[in-house]
């Protein structure tokens, strides 16, 4: 693939990434996360604390969290998971519970589902009813369970890679190293199977593995360089500082923002290279390709402008009201200028010589009289013209 082919890639990808409007698809993923943060929590940890036991999961999740957001953000997402965590008393309330939490859980992921299908562009079959929402939600809670199973393998995967690290340090002091690009490989693959995993099973299309990995790969790359940068962004520009206790949700909710639009890119990037490059992104036997009222409704408004908009052609000017009101406009000023001069001289004669000053009846007279003239003249105008 040469430089031009790539520029063109580049180039046709931010295209596609600024007409879907993802930042507003990256906000209300943000949205979603606010209520499923803490049920995909607590889902995660029991998974991993089947091996682990659950406190030594919760720390270690709690660990990774902070890493990414900071200890603050952290430990308020910590007691949202404990609160979640508490099940009420009886039967009925713990079934309610749990069904709440497994709601919750797959709410984050059924919103991403509907935004791959908008930057693929397809959308399920009209009709699909209740089948298809029960469809998504399965999926959604496949991606939960996916999501705690790639974390259990991370820990394990991290600890093994601690006990290694000790034991080369021993053997050859100031063989960090080793361990460390041991760890960011290991943690850029289980990125990348898990981005493989959401363009594989989560919107309503088929895409080959090969542009899935190729995708996958490519989004785990821009995710690893962004993270780093939205970590130092939140850590330096004190932007929850003014909202108190709500400060920690803040921090989540800017840092889901800003990684879900690297996400998306990653989708956009996807979809250009299939269709280039690959076998191209097709709909599912239970959805359709997306149609051209809906694309343009999900498009950015300069898009749906640009493609609605008609040729403009100039009105006919309205010449005969126009030039009668140009000529009742003159005939008005012309009788105003004739009638001023009378009413001058009128108030000239009309001084009061006791009190040195103009009759006030005198005056009342005279703009009578002005506006009498004027009013004749404009209604013998108008005759005349008519």
């Amino acid at each position: 693939m040469g430089l031009k082919r790539t520029w063109q890639l580049i180039r046709e990808t931010f295209s596609e990434w600024s007409e879907d409007k993802v930042p507003s698809l990256s906000a209300a993923l943000a949205y979603y996360t606010a209520f499923s943060i803490a049920p995909i929590l607590v889902i995660a940890i029991a998974i991993v604390g089947l091996v682990f036991g659950r406190e030594a999961a919760q720390g270690q999740i709690t660990q990774q969290i902070s890493s990414l957001i900071g200890e603050t953000a952290a430990q308020g997402i910590n007691e949202m998971t404990a609160s979640a965590q508490k099940q009420g008393t009886g039967i009925a309330a713990t079934v309610i519970g749990f069904a709440l939490l497994l709601f919750g859980a797959t709410g984050l992921f059924a919103e991403l589902h509907n935004s791959l299908n908008t930057i693929w562009e397809v959308e399920p079959k009209p009709g699909a009813g209740i089948w298809q929402t029960i469809r998504e939600r399965f999926l959604s809670f496949t991606m939960v369970l996916g999501v705690g199973f790639l974390l259990l393998v991370s820990l394990v995967l991290s600890a093994g890679l601690a006990a290694l690290g000790s034991f080369i340090t021993n053997l050859f002091p100031g063989a960090q190293v080793i361990t460390y690009v041991l760890s960011f490989v290991i943690s850029f693959e289980i990125i990348t199977l898990l981005f493989a995993m959401m363009f594989k099973l989560l919107p309503d299309a088929k895409i080959s593995w090969r542009d899935v990995w190729v995708g996958a790969a490519t989004t785990a790359l821009l995710f690893v360089m962004g993270k780093f940068l939205i970590g130092l962004y939140l850590g330096t520009s004190d932007a929850a500082s003014g909202f108190g206790a709500a400060g920690a949700l803040v921090i989540l909710l800017l840092w889901v923002y800003y990684s879900a639009q690297i996400l998306f890119l990653g989708a956009e990037f996807t979809q250009v290279y299939s269709r280039h490059f690959g076998s191209r992104i097709v709909p599912s036997e239970n959805a359709v390709p997306l149609s051209e009222e809906s694309a343009l409704s999900q498009k950015s408004g300069l898009a749906a402008e640009k493609a609605e908009r008609k040729p403009f052609k100039p009105e006919p000017v309205p010449w005969e009201p126009l030039l009668w009101q140009c000529w009742l406009t003159a005939h008005l000023a012309v009788s105003m200028a004739v009638s001023m001069p009378v009413a001058a001289n009128k108030r000239a004669s009309c001084w009061s010589p006791a009190s040195n000053r103009p009759s006030l009846l005198a005056d009342n007279n005279d703009v009578k009289l002005g506006f009498i003239i004027a009013l004749n003249r404009a209604c013998a105008g108008f005759r005349l013209f008519t």
